[in-house]
């Protein structure tokens, strides 16, 4: 009896550990793809599944929202486009109260953002999930954001 008590206590720790390395893992990414989001490096593009679920919040003048909804090629091809322009006024997010709970088979990663230039902040979570080669990817991101353009892509009811 004593043995199998033992077997299962280091069986717990074992896995505790694996999923305290895998919440550091995808902390690591999160931090990686800050960097490369500040720094316009183009992997960032590459941090997506081509099929995650890309929402942005518009926080409207009144402070409702509304969900704007896009895929993966498009918020890519359109990330594209606006990155010029940010590079120009060196525009970067800052990243504030950052935490990493299991979900889905992942880690949703909570944060505050801040625009450059801004005194606000605004919530943002992403999704990330362990592929089978290792690496890990965005299969979900809601941004808040304060640009009410989006609403145009808004879904009409």
């Amino acid at each position: 009896m004593k043995k199998y008590i033992i077997t299962f206590i280091a069986l717990l720790s074992l896995s505790s550990a694996v999923f305290a390395d895998d919440k550091q893992d995808a902390l690591n990414f999160f931090n990686t793809y800050v960097e490369n989001a500040n720094s316009y490096n183009p992997a960032v593009a590459e941090m997506y599944s081509p099929s995650a679920k890309i929402i942005r919040q518009v926080v409207k003048p009144d402070g409702t929202t509304v969900n704007v909804s896009t895929d993966t090629a498009t918020y890519i091809k359109q990330m594209k486009i606006g990155q010029a322009g940010a590079k120009l006024r060196k525009y970067k997010n800052d990243y504030t109260n950052i935490s990493a709970t299991p979900y889905d088979g992942g880690y949703k990663i909570s944060s505050l953002r801040q625009p450059s230039g801004e005194d606000y902040k605004l919530k943002t979570y992403m999704v990330v999930k362990k592929q089978p080669n290792g690496s890990w990817l965005i299969t979900e991101e809601l941004m808040q954001t304060k640009v009410q353009t989006f609403l145009r892509y808004a879904e009409k009811n």
